[in-house]
């Protein structure tokens, strides 16, 4: 019988490991010592599961336009961030004058109809003429040009919306209809929290069965594996990468609305942090797979809500909830260290 001997370590390894062991610990002794000191009644832990459930559902919608792209083209679509304010800025205006005028407290089932087909249709336009003009003619170039356009391209949509609609920032007009609680399973929920969670997750539960079922979503998956050979199948590949840009720019124009229900602002670099944070929850999923982004973005919220507060309020840090964006972007950098296939990928 033949002996294996395992492979030589090396001290990048031993580093790694290191590294690991230590972000266990840390987290494990973090979250008993905030829990044994019991600074939060059930009741607030809850809370931070429903916010963080609800921003996770944003992030999932605006990951998915990532993952979708990266699943035809290979690429990175830096601009997405760009494409979800589009909508959400755009939008404002019409949100404004439906309430000037009174459709909003009248019809407000209308109204919000009417603001969500405005953001999602000029998502999905600012996206496709993204890819027709920035991305198209690069298509075959090596990939870091087509990365760079991409920040080239989400610097200038950014600063034309600037240009456009002015650099402060806008509050959108009060739903009444979503002021409020509902009483669900014995818990108050915010109206605002539920409608985000339910919409998210009806918007993402139709985007896997379109991909799943449709013949559009059949020529998607055959073009996401090989363009060519699609090609030869008779597939009209320039169509369907451009139907994959409008899918993910409409659900990047929903996600913009949704963000507004918890936030109530708007501005011109509204979409650079949300943009980034879903890109980590693309890549936390495993970017290219649809399940793994809807799973990366709620994962990720949850985390930046609850995490800051469980992981070192124990260790008697103070304005935990400060920490967030820390918590997210440390998780990015862990992620691509460790598992940069993400959690649903597979390794190429």
């Amino acid at each position: 019988m033949r002996l294996r001997f395992p492979e030589r370590v090396g001290l990048v390894d031993v580093i790694l490991w290191a590294l690991r062991i230590g972000i266990v610990v840390f987290v494990v002794a973090g979250s008993w010592a905030t829990l044994t000191k019991g600074v939060l009644a059930f009741e607030g832990w809850r809370e931070l599961f429903i916010v963080g459930l609800a921003q996770g559902s944003i992030y999932a919608l605006i990951a998915l336009g990532y993952t979708l792209v990266y699943g035809v083209l290979f690429m990175i679509n830096f601009a997405h961030g760009e494409v979800f304010m589009s909508g959400a800025f755009t939008a404002y205006f019409v949100a404004v004058g439906l309430a000037d005028s009174g459709v909003l407290d009248a019809n407000p089932f209308l109204g919000l109809a009417i603001i969500f087909l405005v953001s999602m249709v000029t998502s999905m336009s600012v996206a496709v003429l993204l890819e027709r003009i920035a991305y198209r003619p690069l298509r075959r170039a090596p990939r870091l040009v087509p990365l760079i356009t991409a920040i080239g391209a989400s610097l200038f949509l950014q600063y034309s919306f600037r240009q456009l609609y002015g650099s402060g920032s806008r509050a959108y007009p009060q739903f009444d209809m979503l002021v409020g609680r509902w009483e669900i399973l014995g818990a108050s929920i915010l109206k605002t929290q539920v409608v985000v969670i339910v919409a998210a997750l009806l918007l993402m539960v139709g985007l896997y069965f379109f991909v799943q079922r449709t013949r559009t979503g059949r020529a998607m998956r055959a073009v996401s594996e090989d363009k060519d050979v699609a090609a030869m199948m008779g597939i009209d590949v320039d169509r369907v990468i451009a139907t994959t840009f409008a899918i993910g720019g409409l659900l990047a124009g929903a996600a913009g609305i949704l963000y507004v229900f918890i936030f109530n602002q708007v501005q011109f670099a509204m979409g650079f942090l949300p943009g980034i944070k879903a890109f980590t929850a693309a890549v936390l999923g495993g970017i290219g797979n649809i399940v793994g982004a809807m799973l990366g973005g709620v994962f990720l919220g949850l985390l930046e809500s609850i995490g800051p507060f469980l992981f070192l309020s124990g260790f008697g840090v103070p304005s935990t909830n400060q920490l967030r964006d820390v918590v997210a972007f440390s998780m990015l950098v862990l992620v691509l260290i460790f598992r940069p296939y993400g959690i649903l990928g597979q390794k190429e």
